[in-house]
């Protein structure tokens, strides 16, 4: 029998667009719920800002 892993499909949202009035920009990454309860926060690029912006964890 295989292991339970624990790991979770998340979606990333950009944080900075929305407020610029651009669409946001998604990323979807895997996470360990067991070690990494709170929510996720990464650097990501943003084509539609051409930079690099925070995003953050959705529900």
């Amino acid at each position: 029998m295989a292991k339970k892993s624990g790991r979770i499909i998340i979606t990333l949202e950009c944080t900075e667009a929305r407020a610029a009035g651009v669409s946001p920009s998604r990323y979807t990454t895997t996470k360990n719920k067991t070690k990494t309860p709170a929510r996720l926060e990464k650097k990501k690029y943003n084509p539609n800002m051409r930079k690099h912006t925070v995003h953050k964890e959705t529900k």
